[in-house]
């Protein structure tokens, strides 16, 4: 995994206004944005864009990656069909700092049609700024790693 600030969002049609807005909100924070899109509203199929922003992560491109389509669910679970990809939907800020501080996780999901903008903010500070804990969850993230085979 990189140490850089390099972070990729993408999402489905559904999506595009909230991604956009983490994306400028990110990026004011100092993230390297790559925004991988897509940009015209026509319908767009989700696992394309969950596969193609969590290959960016799993192969070092980028450190963290921020997938968003209607409910978050969707991109998540293509997303997770990547080797080494630990993502996790949340519709709120608690959950988004667990999972990079117990879970290690390196990509959110967020559902465009489940949260408002000021939260999705707050969701993706609150991932962002989370390290991972390591000691007894390291364990237990090795154990699902382990479940790719």
């Amino acid at each position: 995994m990189t140490d850089s600030n390099r972070i990729v969002l993408s999402s489905d049609h559904a999506a595009i206004p909230l991604r956009q807005a983490i994306a400028r909100h990110v990026a004011a924070q100092g993230w390297d944005v790559v925004d991988i899109g897509p940009t015209t509203p026509e319908s767009t199929p989700y696992p394309r864009h969950g596969e193609a922003a969590a290959r960016l992560v799993a192969a070092g491109d980028c450190r963290l990656g921020i997938i968003l389509c209607g409910t978050g669910q969707g991109i998540m679970m293509a997303a997770n069909k990547v080797k080494g990809i630990r993502c996790g939907v949340c519709a709120d800020t608690f959950s988004a700092r667990m999972i990079r501080e117990h879970n290690d996780a390196n990509m959110l999901s967020i559902g465009a049609r489940v949260v408002g903008e000021g939260l999705a903010l707050a969701i993706a500070d609150a991932f962002l700024a989370a390290e991972f804990e390591g000691g007894r969850h390291a364990t237990r993230v090795e154990m699902i790693a382990a479940l790719e085979g």
